[in-house]
C-alpha cells in the first residue's frame, strides 16, 4: 500500500511532465489522450458539452438509451491496441457482439438481402438476384482486398506530412485505380443494380457519396469481412465509458462543460488554451479532436494561416448532412435486424441531390438501427429502442431546418410505417431530433457536415488537412476531419498517426 508520501511524490512527478492539451472528447481524442498518456505527457482532455464522446455521446430519455452517433463497430484490433496500452483487455471493460447479419438491406419494392461476413451465404443471396453476377462478387472482393492491403495496412496510420509521403504512395493508388470511383468499382464486376447498391453504399458510413468517393474505400467490404461488425452491449457509449477510465487511470484528466474560446499562439505556435470562462490553460503541444475547419476559423483567431485560409476552407468540398430521430416503442418489432439499410426509390437521383444540387429530396433512403434486437436493456421491458438516419445536404442547402424537421420526421414515419414498422405511430413511446443545424451548435461541425471534408480523392491523404498542423507548430489534429478520415477506424487511426508525431515526453521535460 502506498504511503502518503510516496502518493504526493508520484502527483508531484505526474505534474512536472510536459502537458498535452487535447480539444474534444471524441473517439480520436480519447485514443490520442490514452497514446500520449503511455507516451509519457500528463494529458488534459477539454469537452464542451456535459459528457464525454462528441458525435459518440449517449442520449437517455424516458428509460431509453440511445447512441447519438456512431453504431457500428469494424477494425476491433484498434481498440484492442488502447486496452492493451494500459495493461487491460478489452473485455475487462466493454462487450462487443458479433452482428449477423452485418445489415439487411431492403430494396424499395420490399426485396431484402441479408449481407453477412460469410462468403458463402452472400454468393447465394446473390444468386437470388443476378445468378451471372457470383463470378462478379468473388472478383470484386480480391479487388476489396487489394484495396485494404494498401489504403488500410499500409496508409491508414501513416502520417502525411510531405508531398514526397504521397508521391511514394502513388505507384500504389495508380495501380489500384483510386481515381476511380467506388461505384464504377464495383460496377466493373456486377452487373444488376440492386446488387451494386448492397456492395457500394459503405462509403456514405463515412460521409462519401459512392460515386464520387475513391475506390480505395471498397477496403471497407473486405474489413468487415476479415475482422467482423459488432455491437456494444450497453451501446457505444460503453466504449467511451472504457476509454475514459484507461485516461483517468493513467492519471489525467477530463474536463466537461469546458468550451474552448481560443488556441493560444505566439510566434507561430501554440503554447496553450483560453476557455470561455476566461482560465487559460498552458500546454506544450494542442491537440484539436474539434472539426479542423472550426478550429482554425474560430479557436486560431488573428493567427496567419498561409495553408488554410478561410478562403481555402470555404472552397473545400464538405460531407453531407445527417437527420437522426431517436424513437422508442412500446411494444418490440422482432422482424427488424440491429442494422438495416432501407434504400428508396432512387440511388444516384437522391446521391445528387444531397451531394452535388444540397436539395432536401422528398425520398430518401434510410439507416435503421434497433439496438434492442441485441440488448433489451437499453429500453424498458417489453419495448423497442430505435434511431433512423437520413443523409441530407449539409448546410450549405437552403433548407430551414427549424422549420422543416418535423414534417419530414413525420415524412420519415409514414415511410416506416409502411414499410417495416406497422403501426408504429401509435406505439410511440419517445421521440428525439437531431438535424445539422444541432451538428453545428452542439458539435461546432463546420456548415453542419457529419463527416468533415467529403472524402474524394483530391481531399485525402497528403491533401487532406494534416495531422500536425502546417500553420501551426505544437498544434495536432485528430478525427474525421483530418487523415486518414471519418468512421470509427478512421478516427481511433488518427490517433496513432498523431502519436508517430508528436515527440516523446522525455524530449520535453
Amino acid at each position: 500500500m502506498n504511503s502518503p508520501d510516496t502518493l504526493a511524490s508520484k502527483a508531484m512527478l505526474h505534474t512536472m511532465k510536459p502537458h498535452a492539451v487535447v480539444i474534444g472528447s471524441g473517439f480520436g481524442g480519447l485514443a490520442t489522450a490514452i497514446r500520449l498518456g503511455a507516451k509519457g505527457y500528463r494529458v488534459t482532455v477539454l469537452e464542451k458539452l456535459e459528457q464525454a464522446g462528441g458525435r459518440a455521446r449517449v442520449h437517455r430519455q424516458d428509460g431509453f438509451t440511445f447512441d447519438a452517433g456512431p453504431t457500428i463497430i469494424t477494425a476491433k484490433f484498434l481498440l484492442e491496441e488502447l486496452w492493451a496500452l494500459c495493461g487491460r483487455r478489452l473485455e475487462d471493460d466493454v462487450d462487443l457482439r458479433l452482428m449477423e447479419p452485418f445489415y439487411r438491406i431492403r430494396f424499395d419494392d420490399g426485396e431484402q438481402f441479408d449481407y453477412c461476413g460469410d462468403a458463402d451465404h452472400n454468393r447465394a443471396e446473390i444468386a437470388r438476384f443476378s445468378p451471372e453476377d457470383v463470378e462478379g462478387y468473388d472478383r470484386f472482393m480480391e479487388a476489396s482486398a487489394r484495396n485494404y492491403r494498401v489504403g488500410f495496412e499500409q496508409l491508414v496510420d501513416r502520417p502525411f506530412s510531405s508531398l514526397l509521403d504521397m508521391i511514394k504512395v502513388m505507384p500504389d493508388m495508380l495501380r489500384l485505380r483510386a481515381d476511380r470511383s467506388v461505384h464504377a468499382l464495383v460496377s466493373r464486376y456486377i452487373k444488376d443494380p440492386r446488387i451494386r447498391q448492397v456492395l457500394s453504399f459503405h462509403p456514405l458510413l463515412i460521409g462519401g457519396n459512392p460515386y464520387s468517393a475513391s475506390a480505395v474505400y471498397t477496403l471497407i467490404s473486405h474489413l468487415e469481412r476479415e475482422g467482423g461488425v459488432y455491437s456494444a452491449m450497453g451501446g457505444t457509449g460503453r466504449i467511451v465509458a472504457g476509454m475514459v477510465k484507461l485516461l483517468q487511470h493513467q492519471g489525467n484528466t477530463l474536463r466537461l462543460n469546458a468550451p474552448v474560446k481560443e488556441i493560444c499562439v505566439r510566434d507561430r505556435r501554440a503554447h496553450g488554451v483560453v476557455l470561455e470562462d476566461g482560465s487559460y490553460i498552458d500546454a506544450d503541444i494542442v491537440v484539436s479532436n474539434a472539426d479542423v475547419a472550426w478550429t482554425y476559423r474560430h479557436l486560431t483567431t488573428g493567427t496567419s494561416r498561409r495553408h488554410w485560409s478561410d478562403r481555402r476552407l470555404d472552397r473545400a468540398r464538405y460531407s453531407n448532412g445527417l437527420f437522426v430521430w431517436y424513437f422508442g416503442t412500446r411494444r418490440r418489432y422482432e422482424d427488424v435486424p440491429h442494422h438495416a439499410i432501407l434504400l428508396g426509390p432512387r440511388y444516384a437521383g437522391l446521391l445528387n441531390d444531397i451531394f452535388r444540387h444540397k436539395r432536401l429530396a422528398e425520398d430518401f433512403s434510410l439507416y435503421l438501427h434497433r439496438p434492442t434486437a441485441t440488448d433489451p436493456s437499453l429500453a424498458p421491458e417489453g419495448c423497442d429502442c430505435f434511431y433512423v438516419l437520413a443523409p441530407v445536404p449539409n448546410l450549405q442547402a437552403d433548407v430551414d431546418w427549424q422549420q422543416q424537421a418535423e414534417p419530414f420526421r413525420r415524412a420519415v414515419q409514414e415511410y416506416l410505417e409502411n414499410s417495416v414498422l406497422p403501426g408504429l405511430g401509435s406505439e410511440l413511446a419517445t421521440s428525439r431530433v437531431t438535424t445539422p443545424l444541432d451538428f453545428q451548435g452542439d458539435l461546432n461541425a463546420f456548415r453542419g457536415a457529419g463527416f468533415g471534408m467529403e472524402p474524394v480523392l483530391w481531399q485525402s491523404a497528403w491533401f487532406r488537412p494534416h495531422n500536425r498542423s502546417e500553420d501551426i507548430r505544437g498544434l495536432f489534429f485528430v478525427g474525421a476531419g483530418t487523415h486518414p478520415g471519418a468512421g470509427v477506424p478512421g478516427v481511433i487511426a488518427s490517433a496513432k498517426v498523431v502519436e508517430t508525431l508528436v515527440p516523446h515526453a522525455s524530449a520535453l521535460a
